[in-house]
């Protein structure tokens, strides 16, 4: 099944046409999940672990906005997508499916490729394989970085990260209290049906992230076929500013934007998502009428 541009004629609300509807494709042989607004250049969004499309919603209707069209597929093992085969299992088969993605939904130009936390390795990989199908990089707190800083301060291999760490600074990365309320019920919208539907998914994803290594990859983006921009949640507990560090010196000190949040902070603050990524992507914004929350504001590029 190919994607189709929405109708946005007719009376009516024009704010309507910026919500993301939920689709259905076929990529390598499987239902695929995916939800799609917007017209104009196009942006393909990759979620986060144990999440899927549905918690971005508020961010990325703002992104659409701005004049892209975005496309927020579930990852396979997400949001009803079905699980990679067996052996297609790696940050490669997940790469691959993205590809295979774009060719499913009629995408035959360069897109903005944007990826948070997992969604941002998987992205690495992509644009790493594919440089002619990405014309932006937009990775967003993602794993890559190859070093942590552990409980006494001491920069660490992330190799060598032990996985109650990760559990530890994930809750460590919900509060303070104002922020879970917050984010909390975004997550779980679908993180639930995730942990209900497909616990295995959960820990292997997981366990693929905690482990992924993509020195390779960062060293390839590095020579410059694909722009890159680092967006970063200055306050985030789950990949401190040392993952942040090693990750900006692979890719060679790439165009960088520390925002005001944690690692989850475009799902905290989607109006502020907004408006960085409508500067990234540099086309109008149209954001006017949108917001349910206000925007923290920008912070420092580095």
């Amino acid at each position: 099944m190919r994607d189709a541009a929405a109708d946005t004629s007719g009376t009516a609300d024009p704010r309507s046409a910026h919500h993301l509807t939920w689709e259905q494709t076929v990529v390598a042989g499987r239902p695929s999940l995916y939800g799609v607004a917007g017209s104009g250049p196009p942006v393909v969004f990759l979620h986060g672990w144990a999440l899927g499309h549905h918690a971005y919603k508020r961010g990325l209707r703002r992104l659409v906005a701005s004049g892209v069209r975005v496309y927020a597929p579930a990852l396979p093992g997400f949001g009803g997508t079905p699980d990679l085969p067996e052996e297609q299992f790696s940050l490669d088969g997940y790469a691959r499916w993205v590809l295979a993605f774009l060719d499913a939904v009629g995408i035959d130009e360069p897109v903005t490729l944007v990826g948070h936390s997992f969604g941002g390795g998987v992205a690495i990989r992509a644009a790493a394989d594919a440089p002619g199908r990405v014309s932006r990089l937009v990775v967003i707190n993602s794993i890559g970085g190859s070093a942590w800083t552990d409980r006494r301060g001491a920069l660490r291999s992330m190799a060598e990260r032990p996985f109650w760490d990760w559990g530890l600074h994930l809750q460590a990365d919900l509060w303070p209290l104002r922020q879970a309320t917050r984010v909390l019920p975004v997550i779980l919208e679908d993180a639930l049906p995730n942990l209900l539907h497909n616990p295995r998914a959960l820990w292997r994803v997981g366990r693929l992230a905690r482990t992924a290594n993509l020195t390779e990859e960062l060293e390839q983006l590095k020579q410059g076929q694909v722009p890159v921009v680092i967006l970063w949640g200055a306050g985030d507990k789950l990949l401190p500013s040392g993952s942040l560090e090693s990750l900006r010196t692979a890719l060679g000190n790439p165009e960088v934007h520390t925002v005001p949040g944690n690692h989850s902070w475009l799902l905290a603050d989607p109006a502020g998502f907004g408006e960085v990524m409508t500067n990234i992507v540099g086309v109008p914004a149209l954001l006017a009428g949108e917001a349910d929350a206000p925007a923290t504001g920008l912070g420092d590029t580095a």
